[in-house]
Protein backbone atom coordinates (compact mmCIF):
# COMPACT_ATOMS: atom_id res chain seq x y z
CA UNK A 1 0.00 0.00 0.00
CA UNK A 2 1.41 3.69 -0.39
CA UNK A 3 3.16 5.77 2.20
CA UNK A 4 5.21 1.76 2.71
CA UNK A 5 8.72 2.60 3.02
CA UNK A 6 11.29 0.34 0.71
CA UNK A 7 15.27 0.70 0.35
CA UNK A 8 16.75 0.48 -2.91
CA UNK A 9 20.44 -0.98 -2.80
CA UNK A 10 21.98 -1.12 -6.09
CA UNK A 11 25.79 0.74 -7.12
CA UNK A 12 24.14 1.78 -10.05
CA UNK A 13 23.34 5.03 -9.75
CA UNK A 14 21.34 5.45 -13.00
CA UNK A 15 19.32 2.09 -11.42
CA UNK A 16 19.13 3.22 -8.38
CA UNK A 17 17.27 6.76 -9.57
CA UNK A 18 15.43 4.70 -12.33
CA UNK A 19 13.53 2.44 -9.48
CA UNK A 20 13.54 4.69 -6.91
CA UNK A 21 12.16 7.90 -8.45
CA UNK A 22 10.30 6.71 -11.80
CA UNK A 23 9.13 3.15 -10.37
CA UNK A 24 8.79 3.56 -6.92
CA UNK A 25 8.25 6.99 -6.16
CA UNK A 26 5.38 7.36 -8.71
CA UNK A 27 3.38 4.85 -6.80
CA UNK A 28 3.30 6.69 -3.08
CA UNK A 29 6.05 4.76 -1.76
CA UNK A 30 8.57 6.25 0.64
CA UNK A 31 12.03 5.04 -0.76
CA UNK A 32 15.40 4.79 0.49
CA UNK A 33 18.65 4.27 -1.03
CA UNK A 34 22.13 2.69 -0.58
CA UNK A 35 25.17 2.63 -2.83
CA UNK A 36 26.55 -0.88 -1.86
CA UNK A 37 25.79 -3.73 0.64
CA UNK A 38 27.67 -2.12 3.48
CA UNK A 39 25.89 1.38 3.72
CA UNK A 40 22.33 -0.40 2.51
CA UNK A 41 23.09 -2.93 5.58
CA UNK A 42 23.76 0.13 8.09
CA UNK A 43 20.25 2.36 7.28
CA UNK A 44 18.28 -1.48 6.74
CA UNK A 45 19.31 -1.46 10.79
CA UNK A 46 19.08 1.88 11.38
CA UNK A 47 15.56 2.76 10.19
CA UNK A 48 13.89 -0.90 9.08
CA UNK A 49 12.15 -0.56 5.85
CA UNK A 50 9.47 -2.79 5.23
CA UNK A 51 10.84 -3.67 2.10
CA UNK A 52 14.16 -4.51 0.43
CA UNK A 53 15.02 -4.23 -3.21
CA UNK A 54 18.59 -5.36 -3.45
CA UNK A 55 21.49 -5.82 -6.37
CA UNK A 56 23.05 -9.01 -5.93
CA UNK A 57 26.72 -8.03 -7.52
CA UNK A 58 28.22 -4.81 -5.80
CA UNK A 59 31.67 -3.82 -4.03
CA UNK A 60 32.27 -4.69 -0.79
CA UNK A 61 29.50 -6.42 0.81
CA UNK A 62 26.82 -8.54 -2.52
CA UNK A 63 23.11 -8.46 -1.91
CA UNK A 64 23.18 -11.72 -0.36
CA UNK A 65 25.78 -11.24 1.71
CA UNK A 66 23.63 -7.95 3.44
CA UNK A 67 20.86 -9.98 3.67
CA UNK A 68 22.31 -12.72 5.61
CA UNK A 69 23.82 -10.26 7.64
CA UNK A 70 20.14 -9.18 8.79
CA UNK A 71 19.16 -12.39 9.15
CA UNK A 72 21.89 -12.81 11.94
CA UNK A 73 21.10 -9.49 13.48
CA UNK A 74 17.55 -10.81 14.09
CA UNK A 75 16.08 -8.41 11.47
CA UNK A 76 13.59 -10.12 9.55
CA UNK A 77 12.82 -7.83 6.53
CA UNK A 78 11.07 -8.78 3.32
CA UNK A 79 13.55 -9.09 0.20
CA UNK A 80 13.43 -8.63 -3.39
CA UNK A 81 16.79 -10.12 -4.96
CA UNK A 82 17.70 -8.35 -8.53
CA UNK A 83 20.36 -10.01 -10.28
CA UNK A 84 21.62 -9.58 -13.89
CA UNK A 85 23.20 -13.39 -14.53
CA UNK A 86 20.53 -15.96 -12.33
CA UNK A 87 21.60 -19.33 -11.50
CA UNK A 88 19.67 -22.26 -10.01
CA UNK A 89 22.29 -22.03 -7.22
CA UNK A 90 21.79 -18.04 -6.45
CA UNK A 91 18.14 -18.98 -6.54
CA UNK A 92 18.26 -21.57 -3.63
CA UNK A 93 20.76 -19.69 -1.61
CA UNK A 94 18.76 -16.37 -2.10
CA UNK A 95 15.71 -18.53 -0.74
CA UNK A 96 17.54 -19.49 2.05
CA UNK A 97 18.62 -15.83 2.94
CA UNK A 98 14.53 -15.25 3.21
CA UNK A 99 14.10 -13.54 -0.45
CA UNK A 100 10.85 -13.23 -1.10
CA UNK A 101 11.31 -13.01 -5.20
CA UNK A 102 14.14 -13.19 -7.45
CA UNK A 103 14.38 -10.74 -10.79
CA UNK A 104 16.81 -11.16 -13.76
CA UNK A 105 17.98 -7.81 -14.89
CA UNK A 106 16.61 -5.44 -17.63
CA UNK A 107 13.48 -5.13 -15.03
CA UNK A 108 10.25 -3.36 -16.89
CA UNK A 109 8.37 -0.95 -14.40
CA UNK A 110 5.22 -3.54 -14.24
CA UNK A 111 7.29 -6.40 -13.40
CA UNK A 112 8.84 -4.97 -10.60
CA UNK A 113 5.83 -2.85 -9.43
CA UNK A 114 4.41 -6.08 -9.12
CA UNK A 115 6.71 -7.92 -7.28
CA UNK A 116 6.81 -5.24 -4.83
CA UNK A 117 3.17 -5.57 -4.42
CA UNK A 118 3.41 -9.41 -3.85
CA UNK A 119 5.94 -9.10 -1.24
CA UNK A 120 4.28 -6.45 0.57
CA UNK A 121 1.16 -8.42 0.93
CA UNK A 122 2.83 -11.58 1.80
CA UNK A 123 4.85 -10.26 4.43
CA UNK A 124 1.59 -8.09 6.20
CA UNK A 125 -0.51 -11.23 5.80
CA UNK A 126 2.32 -13.35 7.73
CA UNK A 127 2.20 -10.43 10.26
CA UNK A 128 -1.27 -10.48 11.09
CA UNK A 129 -0.93 -14.28 11.47
CA UNK A 130 1.79 -14.10 13.70
CA UNK A 131 0.42 -11.61 15.86
CA UNK A 132 -3.45 -12.68 15.85
CA UNK A 133 -3.88 -15.49 18.67
CA UNK A 134 -4.83 -19.20 18.00
CA UNK A 135 -8.17 -18.57 19.44
CA UNK A 136 -9.07 -16.11 17.05
CA UNK A 137 -7.59 -18.11 14.17
CA UNK A 138 -9.92 -20.99 15.10
CA UNK A 139 -13.19 -18.42 15.40
CA UNK A 140 -11.71 -16.81 11.81
CA UNK A 141 -11.40 -20.76 10.41
CA UNK A 142 -15.14 -21.58 11.92
CA UNK A 143 -16.37 -17.87 10.21
CA UNK A 144 -15.16 -19.15 6.68
CA UNK A 145 -16.70 -22.24 6.82
CA UNK A 146 -19.78 -21.03 8.12
CA UNK A 147 -19.95 -18.21 5.24
CA UNK A 148 -19.25 -21.64 3.01
CA UNK A 149 -21.84 -23.28 4.87
CA UNK A 150 -24.44 -19.97 4.31
CA UNK A 151 -23.20 -20.05 0.67
CA UNK A 152 -24.25 -23.52 -0.11
CA UNK A 153 -27.51 -23.02 1.60
CA UNK A 154 -28.43 -19.90 -0.75
CA UNK A 155 -27.02 -21.98 -4.04
CA UNK A 156 -29.43 -24.72 -3.18
CA UNK A 157 -32.29 -22.49 -1.90
CA UNK A 158 -32.09 -21.08 -5.38
CA UNK A 159 -30.95 -24.50 -7.25
CA UNK A 160 -35.10 -26.01 -5.30
CA UNK A 161 -36.65 -22.55 -7.01
CA UNK A 162 -35.66 -22.49 -10.16
CA UNK A 163 -34.41 -26.36 -11.41
CA UNK A 164 -37.53 -28.55 -12.62
CA UNK A 165 -35.02 -31.77 -12.76
CA UNK A 166 -35.45 -33.38 -9.62
CA UNK A 167 -32.60 -35.85 -10.18
CA UNK A 168 -30.53 -32.20 -10.65
CA UNK A 169 -31.92 -30.49 -7.27
CA UNK A 170 -31.29 -33.87 -5.54
CA UNK A 171 -27.62 -34.51 -6.67
CA UNK A 172 -26.79 -29.89 -5.50
CA UNK A 173 -28.16 -30.97 -2.34
CA UNK A 174 -25.67 -34.08 -2.19
CA UNK A 175 -22.49 -32.25 -3.29
CA UNK A 176 -23.32 -29.51 -1.43
CA UNK A 177 -23.60 -31.57 2.10
CA UNK A 178 -20.13 -32.85 1.16
CA UNK A 179 -18.68 -30.17 0.56
CA UNK A 180 -20.23 -28.23 3.68
CA UNK A 181 -19.53 -30.95 5.98
CA UNK A 182 -15.79 -31.36 4.77
CA UNK A 183 -16.89 -35.78 4.32
CA UNK A 184 -15.06 -37.55 2.08
CA UNK A 185 -18.87 -38.80 0.51
CA UNK A 186 -22.42 -38.16 0.79
CA UNK A 187 -25.32 -40.00 -0.77
CA UNK A 188 -29.29 -39.58 0.02
CA UNK A 189 -31.45 -42.44 0.28
CA UNK A 190 -35.47 -42.69 -0.32
CA UNK A 191 -37.65 -45.57 1.15
CA UNK A 192 -38.70 -48.13 -1.05
CA UNK A 193 -42.47 -48.62 0.28
CA UNK A 194 -42.32 -51.84 -1.70
CA UNK A 195 -39.74 -53.63 -0.42
CA UNK A 196 -38.97 -51.53 2.72
CA UNK A 197 -35.38 -50.76 2.08
CA UNK A 198 -33.63 -47.68 1.58
CA UNK A 199 -32.38 -47.10 -2.06
CA UNK A 200 -29.40 -44.98 -3.33
CA UNK A 201 -31.23 -41.86 -5.53
CA UNK A 202 -28.05 -39.29 -5.78
CA UNK A 203 -24.64 -39.55 -4.59
CA UNK A 204 -21.05 -38.01 -4.37
CA UNK A 205 -17.94 -39.74 -4.71
CA UNK A 206 -19.44 -43.44 -4.28
CA UNK A 207 -18.42 -46.02 -6.46
CA UNK A 208 -21.14 -46.19 -9.09
CA UNK A 209 -21.74 -50.18 -9.05
CA UNK A 210 -22.35 -49.59 -4.84
CA UNK A 211 -24.50 -46.54 -5.89
CA UNK A 212 -26.91 -49.03 -7.89
CA UNK A 213 -26.60 -52.38 -5.53
CA UNK A 214 -26.75 -50.64 -1.70
CA UNK A 215 -29.76 -51.17 -0.31
CA UNK A 216 -30.56 -51.13 3.76
CA UNK A 217 -33.14 -52.45 5.41
CA UNK A 218 -35.06 -49.86 7.05
CA UNK A 219 -36.37 -52.18 10.23
CA UNK A 220 -32.52 -53.55 11.19
CA UNK A 221 -30.12 -50.43 10.04
CA UNK A 222 -28.26 -47.10 11.45
CA UNK A 223 -30.42 -45.56 8.53
CA UNK A 224 -33.54 -47.15 9.05
CA UNK A 225 -33.31 -46.07 12.57
CA UNK A 226 -33.53 -42.76 11.38
CA UNK A 227 -36.74 -43.13 9.27
CA UNK A 228 -38.42 -44.68 12.72
CA UNK A 229 -36.97 -41.77 14.92
CA UNK A 230 -36.94 -39.01 12.77
CA UNK A 231 -34.02 -37.96 14.51
CA UNK A 232 -30.35 -37.85 13.05
CA UNK A 233 -27.38 -40.33 13.77
CA UNK A 234 -23.96 -39.28 14.90
CA UNK A 235 -20.77 -41.32 14.24
CA UNK A 236 -17.35 -39.36 14.94
CA UNK A 237 -13.65 -40.20 15.02
CA UNK A 238 -14.08 -44.23 15.63
CA UNK A 239 -10.62 -46.05 14.73
CA UNK A 240 -11.83 -49.30 14.61
CA UNK A 241 -14.70 -48.83 11.13
CA UNK A 242 -18.23 -49.81 11.26
CA UNK A 243 -19.87 -51.59 9.27
CA UNK A 244 -22.69 -50.32 7.48
CA UNK A 245 -23.08 -53.26 4.49
CA UNK A 246 -20.18 -55.56 3.17
CA UNK A 247 -17.59 -53.71 2.37
CA UNK A 248 -18.85 -50.46 3.28
CA UNK A 249 -16.85 -49.62 6.68
CA UNK A 250 -17.14 -46.00 7.96
CA UNK A 251 -14.81 -44.42 10.48
CA UNK A 252 -16.99 -41.37 10.83
CA UNK A 253 -20.76 -40.93 10.04
CA UNK A 254 -23.94 -38.82 10.06
CA UNK A 255 -27.58 -39.03 8.71
CA UNK A 256 -30.21 -36.89 9.13
CA UNK A 257 -33.85 -37.49 8.14
CA UNK A 258 -35.75 -35.92 5.11
CA UNK A 259 -39.55 -35.50 6.47
CA UNK A 260 -42.48 -34.56 4.30
CA UNK A 261 -45.77 -33.58 5.73
CA UNK A 262 -46.73 -36.59 8.04
CA UNK A 263 -43.52 -38.86 7.91
CA UNK A 264 -39.45 -39.30 7.26
CA UNK A 265 -39.32 -40.20 3.36
CA UNK A 266 -35.52 -40.84 2.86
CA UNK A 267 -31.93 -40.10 4.40
CA UNK A 268 -28.94 -37.27 3.78
CA UNK A 269 -25.40 -39.02 4.74
CA UNK A 270 -22.22 -37.63 4.70
CA UNK A 271 -19.48 -39.99 6.41
CA UNK A 272 -15.64 -41.21 6.28
CA UNK A 273 -13.92 -44.27 5.44
CA UNK A 274 -10.29 -43.40 5.28
CA UNK A 275 -10.10 -40.76 7.60
CA UNK A 276 -11.90 -40.29 11.16
CA UNK A 277 -13.36 -37.08 12.41
CA UNK A 278 -15.68 -35.31 14.54
CA UNK A 279 -18.72 -34.08 13.20
CA UNK A 280 -19.82 -30.79 15.05
CA UNK A 281 -23.79 -29.98 15.98
CA UNK A 282 -23.72 -27.45 13.48
CA UNK A 283 -23.02 -29.92 10.92
CA UNK A 284 -25.72 -31.47 11.69
CA UNK A 285 -27.80 -28.41 11.54
CA UNK A 286 -26.49 -27.48 8.06
CA UNK A 287 -27.48 -31.36 6.85
CA UNK A 288 -30.96 -31.11 8.81
CA UNK A 289 -31.47 -27.84 6.57
CA UNK A 290 -30.39 -29.88 3.41
CA UNK A 291 -32.70 -32.48 4.12
CA UNK A 292 -35.38 -30.16 4.32
CA UNK A 293 -34.61 -28.42 0.90
CA UNK A 294 -34.29 -32.05 -0.66
CA UNK A 295 -37.71 -32.74 0.58
CA UNK A 296 -39.43 -29.78 -0.47
CA UNK A 297 -38.08 -30.06 -3.99
CA UNK A 298 -39.60 -33.61 -4.06
CA UNK A 299 -42.79 -32.11 -2.71
CA UNK A 300 -42.38 -29.70 -5.19
CA UNK A 301 -41.92 -31.91 -8.00
CA UNK A 302 -44.73 -34.41 -7.01
CA UNK A 303 -47.22 -31.68 -7.44
CA UNK A 304 -45.62 -30.10 -10.50
CA UNK A 305 -46.19 -33.68 -11.71
CA UNK A 306 -49.72 -33.83 -11.07
CA UNK A 307 -49.99 -30.13 -12.27
CA UNK A 308 -48.46 -31.68 -15.80
CA UNK A 309 -51.23 -34.68 -15.76
CA UNK A 310 -53.89 -32.60 -15.19
CA UNK A 311 -52.81 -29.98 -17.34
CA UNK A 312 -52.42 -32.89 -20.53
CA UNK A 313 -55.60 -34.18 -19.57
CA UNK A 314 -57.49 -31.42 -19.57
CA UNK A 315 -55.50 -30.69 -23.02
CA UNK A 316 -56.48 -33.56 -24.39
CA UNK A 317 -60.27 -33.44 -23.55
CA UNK A 318 -60.26 -29.70 -25.05
CA UNK A 319 -58.53 -31.02 -28.24
CA UNK A 320 -60.46 -34.18 -28.85
CA UNK A 321 -63.90 -33.41 -27.30
CA UNK A 322 -66.97 -32.85 -30.27
CA UNK A 323 -67.60 -29.75 -28.52
CA UNK A 324 -66.73 -26.21 -29.52
CA UNK A 325 -64.63 -24.43 -27.09
CA UNK A 326 -62.61 -20.56 -27.08
CA UNK A 327 -61.94 -19.33 -23.83
CA UNK A 328 -60.59 -15.71 -23.91
CA UNK A 329 -59.24 -13.21 -21.30
CA UNK A 330 -60.20 -9.98 -19.59
CA UNK A 331 -59.35 -7.96 -22.75
CA UNK A 332 -60.90 -10.43 -25.08
CA UNK A 333 -57.49 -12.40 -26.34
CA UNK A 334 -57.72 -15.62 -27.31
CA UNK A 335 -56.19 -18.27 -24.70
CA UNK A 336 -57.50 -21.56 -26.30
CA UNK A 337 -59.15 -22.01 -29.62
CA UNK A 338 -59.70 -26.46 -30.17
CA UNK A 339 -59.17 -27.62 -33.58
CA UNK A 340 -63.20 -27.69 -33.68
CA UNK A 341 -64.45 -24.57 -33.63
CA UNK A 342 -61.03 -23.63 -35.48
CA UNK A 343 -62.51 -25.42 -38.15
CA UNK A 344 -66.33 -24.09 -37.57
CA UNK A 345 -64.81 -20.57 -37.56
CA UNK A 346 -62.22 -20.94 -40.33
CA UNK A 347 -59.55 -20.09 -38.41
CA UNK A 348 -56.74 -20.79 -40.46
CA UNK A 349 -53.62 -18.73 -38.31
CA UNK A 350 -51.56 -20.63 -36.31
CA UNK A 351 -50.33 -17.82 -33.94
CA UNK A 352 -54.16 -16.81 -32.95
CA UNK A 353 -53.11 -17.54 -29.22
CA UNK A 354 -52.73 -13.79 -27.54
CA UNK A 355 -54.45 -12.22 -30.23
CA UNK A 356 -57.94 -10.06 -30.19
CA UNK A 357 -60.98 -11.99 -30.87
CA UNK A 358 -61.87 -9.65 -33.56
CA UNK A 359 -58.43 -10.66 -35.73
CA UNK A 360 -59.56 -13.98 -35.50
CA UNK A 361 -62.91 -14.44 -35.67
CA UNK A 362 -65.29 -12.52 -38.03
CA UNK A 363 -68.63 -14.38 -37.31
CA UNK A 364 -70.74 -11.96 -36.18
CA UNK A 365 -73.22 -14.01 -33.99
CA UNK A 366 -69.68 -15.24 -31.94
CA UNK A 367 -68.68 -11.78 -31.63
CA UNK A 368 -72.36 -10.37 -30.31
CA UNK A 369 -72.03 -13.36 -27.98
CA UNK A 370 -69.26 -11.65 -26.76
CA UNK A 371 -69.75 -8.51 -26.71
CA UNK A 372 -73.39 -8.87 -24.87
CA UNK A 373 -71.88 -10.56 -22.36
CA UNK A 374 -69.42 -7.70 -21.89
CA UNK A 375 -72.11 -5.27 -21.55
CA UNK A 376 -74.10 -7.23 -19.03
CA UNK A 377 -71.14 -8.78 -17.16
CA UNK A 378 -72.57 -12.01 -16.82
CA UNK A 379 -72.58 -15.31 -18.63
CA UNK A 380 -75.41 -16.11 -21.10
CA UNK A 381 -76.41 -18.51 -23.93
CA UNK A 382 -77.67 -18.25 -27.58
CA UNK A 383 -77.43 -19.84 -30.93
CA UNK A 384 -75.64 -19.91 -33.72
CA UNK A 385 -75.82 -20.70 -36.81
CA UNK A 386 -72.93 -21.32 -39.34
CA UNK A 387 -72.61 -21.34 -42.75
CA UNK A 388 -73.88 -25.01 -43.56
CA UNK A 389 -76.70 -25.22 -42.09
CA UNK A 390 -75.12 -26.51 -38.69
CA UNK A 391 -76.79 -24.81 -35.61
CA UNK A 392 -75.04 -24.72 -32.57
CA UNK A 393 -76.13 -23.82 -28.79
CA UNK A 394 -73.41 -21.64 -27.11
CA UNK A 395 -72.78 -21.46 -23.22
CA UNK A 396 -70.87 -18.30 -22.33
CA UNK A 397 -69.72 -18.72 -18.74
CA UNK A 398 -67.50 -16.14 -16.58
CA UNK A 399 -64.09 -17.86 -15.29
CA UNK A 400 -62.98 -15.65 -12.05
CA UNK A 401 -59.29 -13.94 -12.80
CA UNK A 402 -58.92 -16.03 -16.29
CA UNK A 403 -61.99 -14.45 -18.56
CA UNK A 404 -64.55 -15.87 -20.27
CA UNK A 405 -65.06 -19.19 -21.90
CA UNK A 406 -67.83 -19.93 -24.72
CA UNK A 407 -68.42 -23.67 -25.01
CA UNK A 408 -71.03 -24.63 -27.86
CA UNK A 409 -72.44 -28.43 -28.77
CA UNK A 410 -74.37 -29.18 -32.13
CA UNK A 411 -77.71 -28.84 -31.92
CA UNK A 412 -78.36 -29.20 -35.85
CA UNK A 413 -80.56 -32.28 -35.45
CA UNK A 414 -82.16 -30.89 -32.23
CA UNK A 415 -83.42 -28.32 -34.83
CA UNK A 416 -84.31 -30.74 -37.50
CA UNK A 417 -86.22 -32.81 -35.25
CA UNK A 418 -88.41 -29.63 -33.58
CA UNK A 419 -88.81 -28.26 -37.64
CA UNK A 420 -90.51 -31.63 -38.01
CA UNK A 421 -92.90 -31.08 -35.07
CA UNK A 422 -93.61 -27.87 -35.66
CA UNK A 423 -94.86 -28.78 -39.78
CA UNK A 424 -96.52 -31.75 -37.68
CA UNK A 425 -98.18 -29.85 -35.13
CA UNK A 426 -99.62 -26.94 -38.36
CA UNK A 427 -100.85 -30.39 -40.26
CA UNK A 428 -102.80 -31.23 -37.42
CA UNK A 429 -104.00 -27.69 -36.66
CA UNK A 430 -104.96 -27.91 -40.42
CA UNK A 431 -106.97 -31.36 -40.80
CA UNK A 432 -108.74 -30.60 -37.61
CA UNK A 433 -109.48 -26.47 -38.14
CA UNK A 434 -111.46 -28.06 -41.43
CA UNK A 435 -113.79 -30.33 -40.24
CA UNK A 436 -114.61 -28.20 -37.13
CA UNK A 437 -115.57 -25.22 -39.83
CA UNK A 438 -117.87 -27.85 -41.04
CA UNK A 439 -119.30 -29.07 -38.08
CA UNK A 440 -119.53 -25.16 -36.86
CA UNK A 441 -121.47 -23.94 -40.26
CA UNK A 442 -123.80 -27.03 -40.36
CA UNK A 443 -125.02 -26.37 -36.85
CA UNK A 444 -125.64 -22.89 -37.74
CA UNK A 445 -127.78 -24.23 -40.60
CA UNK A 446 -129.86 -26.04 -38.46
CA UNK A 447 -130.90 -23.16 -36.34
CA UNK A 448 -131.15 -21.15 -39.48
CA UNK A 449 -133.72 -24.25 -41.39
CA UNK A 450 -136.56 -23.72 -38.74
CA UNK A 451 -137.52 -23.72 -35.13
CA UNK A 452 -136.14 -26.03 -33.30
CA UNK A 453 -137.35 -26.85 -29.35
CA UNK A 454 -135.56 -26.49 -26.35
CA UNK A 455 -133.72 -29.58 -26.13
CA UNK A 456 -132.68 -29.24 -29.94
CA UNK A 457 -131.18 -25.63 -29.03
CA UNK A 458 -129.31 -27.27 -26.01
CA UNK A 459 -127.33 -29.66 -28.62
CA UNK A 460 -126.24 -27.17 -31.15
CA UNK A 461 -125.29 -25.13 -28.01
CA UNK A 462 -123.18 -27.62 -26.88
CA UNK A 463 -121.98 -28.57 -30.02
CA UNK A 464 -120.94 -24.96 -30.76
CA UNK A 465 -119.29 -24.10 -27.41
CA UNK A 466 -117.11 -27.78 -28.09
CA UNK A 467 -116.42 -26.62 -31.53
CA UNK A 468 -114.64 -23.36 -30.03
CA UNK A 469 -113.04 -25.08 -27.23
CA UNK A 470 -111.20 -27.18 -29.38
CA UNK A 471 -110.63 -24.45 -31.57
CA UNK A 472 -109.03 -22.25 -29.11
CA UNK A 473 -107.04 -25.63 -27.61
CA UNK A 474 -105.34 -26.03 -31.59
CA UNK A 475 -104.51 -22.18 -31.18
CA UNK A 476 -102.86 -22.52 -27.83
CA UNK A 477 -101.19 -25.62 -29.63
CA UNK A 478 -99.67 -23.81 -32.09
CA UNK A 479 -98.23 -20.82 -29.68
CA UNK A 480 -97.26 -22.92 -27.26
CA UNK A 481 -94.76 -24.72 -30.11
CA UNK A 482 -93.80 -20.98 -31.24
CA UNK A 483 -92.56 -20.21 -27.66
CA UNK A 484 -90.85 -23.32 -27.36
CA UNK A 485 -89.18 -22.49 -30.80
CA UNK A 486 -88.64 -18.62 -29.55
CA UNK A 487 -87.13 -20.07 -26.33
CA UNK A 488 -84.24 -21.41 -28.19
CA UNK A 489 -83.31 -18.35 -29.61
CA UNK A 490 -81.78 -16.37 -27.27
CA UNK A 491 -81.94 -15.98 -23.60
CA UNK A 492 -80.67 -13.19 -21.84
CA UNK A 493 -80.93 -11.58 -17.96
CA UNK A 494 -84.12 -9.42 -18.44
CA UNK A 495 -85.15 -6.58 -15.91
CA UNK A 496 -88.83 -7.92 -15.22
CA UNK A 497 -89.95 -4.31 -14.07
CA UNK A 498 -89.49 -2.98 -17.13
CA UNK A 499 -91.46 -5.85 -18.91
CA UNK A 500 -94.01 -5.51 -16.55
CA UNK A 501 -94.64 -2.08 -17.71
CA UNK A 502 -94.25 -2.47 -20.92
CA UNK A 503 -96.56 -5.39 -20.79
CA UNK A 504 -99.72 -2.89 -18.73
CA UNK A 505 -99.09 -0.32 -21.56
CA UNK A 506 -99.54 -2.52 -24.09
CA UNK A 507 -103.18 -3.18 -22.20
CA UNK A 508 -104.41 0.74 -22.20
CA UNK A 509 -106.68 0.46 -24.50
CA UNK A 510 -108.83 -3.00 -23.33
CA UNK A 511 -108.75 -1.47 -20.15
CA UNK A 512 -110.32 1.78 -21.17
CA UNK A 513 -112.76 -0.01 -23.14
CA UNK A 514 -113.93 -2.26 -20.27
CA UNK A 515 -113.63 1.01 -17.69
CA UNK A 516 -111.24 -1.63 -15.27
CA UNK A 517 -108.59 -0.05 -12.78
CA UNK A 518 -105.64 -1.84 -13.17
CA UNK A 519 -103.08 -0.82 -9.99
CA UNK A 520 -98.99 -1.75 -10.13
CA UNK A 521 -97.13 -2.47 -7.29
CA UNK A 522 -93.95 -4.09 -8.31
CA UNK A 523 -90.72 -4.60 -5.91
CA UNK A 524 -87.75 -2.38 -6.21
CA UNK A 525 -85.21 -4.96 -5.88
CA UNK A 526 -86.33 -7.55 -8.20
CA UNK A 527 -83.54 -9.97 -9.32
CA UNK A 528 -82.75 -10.32 -13.17
CA UNK A 529 -84.09 -13.26 -15.14
CA UNK A 530 -82.90 -15.39 -17.59
CA UNK A 531 -84.78 -15.57 -20.80
CA UNK A 532 -86.19 -13.47 -23.86
CA UNK A 533 -87.64 -10.11 -23.20
CA UNK A 534 -90.30 -10.37 -26.41
CA UNK A 535 -91.72 -13.47 -24.77
CA UNK A 536 -91.59 -12.72 -21.37
CA UNK A 537 -93.82 -9.74 -22.02
CA UNK A 538 -96.26 -11.46 -23.89
CA UNK A 539 -96.78 -13.99 -20.75
CA UNK A 540 -97.28 -11.34 -18.51
CA UNK A 541 -100.04 -9.53 -21.39
CA UNK A 542 -101.92 -13.20 -21.10
CA UNK A 543 -101.41 -13.66 -17.29
CA UNK A 544 -103.17 -10.26 -17.17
Amino acid sequence: MPNERILVVDDSASIREFIAKTVLAAEGYDVLTAADGREGLVIAKDLQPDLILVDYMMPQMNGLEMLEALREANIAIPAILMTAEGSEALAVRALRAGVYDYLIKPITADVLTAAVRRALQRHWQQQIKERLPAHLLEANRRLEKRLRQLGALVNIGASVTAMLDLQQVLNSVVEAAVSVSGAEEGSLMLVDEQTGELYVRAAKNFDQKMVHTLRLPVKDSLAGQVVHTGQPVIISGKDDPIKIKTQFLVKSLVYVPLRSPNKVIGVLSVDNRIEARTFEAQDVQILSLLADFAAVAMQNARLYAEMIRERDTLDAILHDTDDYVIVVDTNDRILFCNATARNAFGITRTDFIGKPLKEVISHPEVLALFAKEAQSGRGRRSEIALSNEKYLNAQLTIIENVGRAAVMQDITHLKQLDRAKSDFVAAVAHDLRSPLTAILGYSELLMRAGPLNEQQMRFIEQITSSVHSITALITELLELSRIEAGFSVDLEPVAMDGVVRKAIEGLQHQKAQREHTLTLDIAADLPPLLGNPLRLQQMVANLV
